[in-house]
C-alpha cells in the first residue's frame, strides 16, 4: 500500500466517524420530543443509542487496526526500497571493480608484485560478493522456513579462531583478536553457528574503522554458552538496539548512507540464534561502540 492509499484511507475513516457522530446528534435532537411524551419511545432510544455506541467502538478499533497495518507495510515498503537501493549498489560495486583489476592485469605490463595485489583485491571483492549471495540466499530459507537444524558438537573456541585467522588474512592485518580462557565444546549447528560470527565480525570491521580492533569473546558457565563480538566503533542509539534486528532495516536513508551493506546481516544473526532458543541483544562497548551479546542455553 502506498502513501497515496493510505492518505485517502485515513479522510475516509474520518468522514465516516464525523458523520456517524452527526447522525447521533440529530438523532438525539429528533427523539427528545417524541421521547417526552412516550416512555416506550425512550426506552427504545436508549436502545438505538447503545447499539450505536457498540458499532462505533468497534468501528474505531477496526479502524485503529487497519491503521497499525498500513503503517506497518509502509515501514516494510520503505526498508524494501533501501534494500534494492543497496543490493544494486552492492552487486555493481565488486563486479565494476574486478572488471577494472582484470583489465589492468591484461592490458598493462606489470611486475609480479603488483599483479599480485591486484588479484588479491579481486579476490576481496569476489569475497564480499558471495557473503552478500550467501545473505540473500540465507534471508530467503529462513522466510520459507527451509533452513533446518543439524546439530553436532564442536570447538566453539577453535571456531572462533578460524573466523578471526579467515578475516585477519583477507585484510593482512591482526584485526580481529579472540578472548578465551578455555576450550569450549557446543552442540550447535556449525554453519548458522559460523555465520553468526560472520556476520557480526563484517559488521564490526565495517563500522569500527580500518585500524580499530574487533574482539570475539566467549565465557562458559553450567547452564549457557555466551559469547559476542564487541567493537570500538560510533556505537548504536539506544531508540535502534531493538529494531535493527527487522529484515532490511538499516539506520539512516539508503541515499545518503556512505557505510555499504543490505540490511540482512543483523536479521539473519537473530533468526540463527532464535532456531538456537538463544537471544541476542546488542549492549554498549567500554568506553565507546557495540557489543552484540548472545547466549545459548545448554
Amino acid at each position: 500500500m502506498n502513501k497515496r492509499t493510505a492518505l485517502i484511507f485515513y479522510i475516509l475513516s474520518v468522514y465516516v466517524v464525523v458523520q456517524f457522530i452527526w447522525w447521533g446528534y440529530h438523532l438525539i435532537e429528533l427523539t427528545s420530543e417524541v421521547s417526552a411524551q412516550s416512555t416506550h419511545v425512550s426506552k427504545r432510544v436508549i436502545m438505538i443509542m447503545g447499539e450505536g455506541a457498540v458499532f462505533l467502538l468497534l468501528l474505531l478499533v477496526g479502524i485503529w487496526q487497519i491503521r497499525r497495518s498500513i503503517r506497518k507495510e509502509l515501514k516494510l515498503s520503505e526498508r524494501q526500497n533501501n534494500f534494492l537501493l543497496s543490493v544494486t549498489h552492492e552487486l555493481k560495486t565488486p563486479l565494476a571493480a574486478n572488471k577494472l583489476y582484470l583489465q589492468t592485469i591484461t592490458k598493462r605490463e606489470l611486475s609480479k608484485e603488483q599483479s599480485e595485489d591486484l588479484l588479491k583485491k579481486a579476490i576481496e571483492e569476489n569475497i564480499r560478493l558471495e557473503r552478500m549471495i550467501d545473505n540473500i540466499l540465507n534471508a530467503s530459507r529462513l522466510e520459507n522456513k527451509v533452513l533446518k537444524l543439524e546439530k553436532e558438537s564442536f570447538s566453539m573456541t577453535a571456531l572462533i579462531q578460524q573466523v578471526a585467522t579467515r578475516f585477519n588474512t583477507i585484510m593482512d592485518k591482526e584485526l580481529v583478536l579472540v578472548e578465551s580462557s578455555e576450550d569450549v565444546e557446543i552442540v550447535a549447528d556449525k554453519f548458522m553457528i559460523e555465520t553468526v560470527l560472520n556476520n557480526l565480525v563484517e559488521n564490526a570491521l565495517k563500522y569500527s574503522g580500518k585500524e580499530s580492533p574487533v574482539i570475539i569473546y566467549i565465557e562458559n558457565d553450567v547452564s549457557a554458552i555466551t559469547f559476542g563480538v564487541k567493537d570500538n566503533g560510533p556505537g548504536i542509539d539506544k531508540k535502534f538496539k531493538d529494531i535493527i534486528f527487522k529484515k532490511f532495516y538499516r539506520i539512516g536513508n539508503e541515499e545518503v548512507r556512505t557505510q555499504k551493506g543490505s540490511g540482512l546481516g543483523l536479521f539473519i544473526v537473530a533468526e540463527l540464534v532464535r532456531k538456537h532458543n538463544g537471544t541476542v541483544v546488542c549492549l554498549d562497548n567500554t568506553p565507546k561502540g557495540t557489543n552484540f551479546q548472545i547466549r545459548i542455553v545448554r
